[in-house]
């Protein structure tokens, strides 16, 4: 991998721009030219997050992957500021022309067209509903949501369809929605998920930089489980010989908070993100690193990374046999996976269709 940043920068998580895999040209920085101009002109400004709007064509995802638990999901955003050095969605930046690494944390695309698509397509008579997924590639309560609000104008329409949603985030930000979640969840529409890596503040500071601090995690998971919405927290990834000792820290603490349901996820390194993350240890905790991608290899057949269904979000093995034990029990002891009733999708109606006025899609 070739770097072009070579340098840690404060609140980002990659610490070079890796270039895309597609790339037909290798490049590599020049270190001392570097020190000569940071010399001169001082040190080299952390790089700045832009964003573009862009106008989709479609907004619904579907996919037939057998070890995820949904058809359907909603991306608003490519790229994503929060900048987790782990993700696994870093190589799809690659598809743009761009970097997985900084590039995927600073140079943002957001599609502001997403609910007239949305509603377009919820709006054709061959549509048949089932939950949408929001979240499962780039976060949709990321920094720039604030501003945009496009998540909320998504949930509004799926509201008006009367359509289930199932969201997973890190951010703190999901509680704005509030009144939206509650209505839809006292139908049965709307569930919840936050992922928490750590309790470990040091660790999420050097890891998410720009994601909702552990705490700030729990208290949202709190405040959505009091205004009754169904809400479950998800430990992902799971990090070997890092985190993977917060476990049942992690699962009692969100069942405090309010949390009904868990589940988990192993720290997955395709493409790119091996590197970019192998890169991560380096810089931060360079005296794990090598057992850390040893354990990780041990679960995946002697390799950073496999995508065989069945096996890739948990691995294989002792270790991974391990975790899986560790999560059932501690399920069990904190009240947690009891009873997970399904969304509704009977509710759903195309808005004017009980009006007698028709509908225009």
């Amino acid at each position: 991998m070739s770097s072009l940043i070579p340098k840690f920068h404060k609140g980002r998580g990659a610490l070079t721009s890796s270039e895309s895999r597609f790339e037909a040209w290798s490049r590599e920085a020049d270190d001392g030219a570097l020190s000569e101009l940071e010399e001169l002109h001082g040190a080299r400004a952390a790089p700045k997050t832009t964003l573009v709007l862009e106008d989709a064509r479609t907004i619904i995802t579907r996919n037939q992957s057998p070890d995820v638990p949904f058809d359907q999901s909603i991306n608003a955003y490519r790229g994503c500021e929060h900048g987790c050095s782990y993700c696994f969605a870093r190589p799809t930046h690659a598809y743009l022309g761009l970097s997985p690494g900084l590039d995927f944390e600073t140079r943002l695309f957001a599609k502001p067209n997403a609910a007239q698509l949305l509603a377009r397509e919820l709006g054709r008579k061959s549509y048949v509903p089932s939950v949408i997924a929001i979240g499962t590639n780039t976060d949709p309560y990321q920094p720039v949501e604030r501003k945009l609000c496009i998540t909320r104008e998504i949930l509004a329409t799926l509201e008006r369809f009367q359509h289930p949603v199932a969201i997973t985030t890190k951010s703190a930000l999901v509680t704005r929605d509030i009144d939206i979640l509650e209505r839809m969840a006292a139908k049965g529409l709307a569930r919840v998920f936050m992922s928490v890596t750590t309790l470990d503040a040091d660790i999420a500071r050097n890891m998410e930089p720009r994601a909702s601090t552990p705490t700030r995690r729990l208290e949202a998971i709190r405040k959505l489980a009091d205004a009754g919405i169904p809400t479950g927290v998800i430990f992902a990834p799971v990090i070997p010989a890092l985190t993977d000792y917060e476990l049942e820290n992690i699962l009692k603490a969100a069942s405090q908070a309010g949390a009904s349901s868990a589940a988990y996820v192993l720290l997955r390194l395709p493409l790119e993100v091996r590197d970019i993350f192998a890169e991560w240890l380096e810089q931060h905790y360079p005296g794990r690193k090598k057992h850390v991608l040893s354990v990780i290899e041990n679960m995946r057949d002697g390799k950073l990374y496999d995508a065989q269904f069945g096996t890739r979000m948990r691995g294989t093995g002792i270790f991974a046999e391990l975790i899986s034990q560790r999560f059932r029990l501690a399920c069990q002891k904190f009240g947690l996976n009891a009873e997970r009733p399904p969304l509704r999708t009977d509710l759903f109606r195309r808005p004017g269709e009980d009006s007698g006025q028709g509908v225009l899609f």
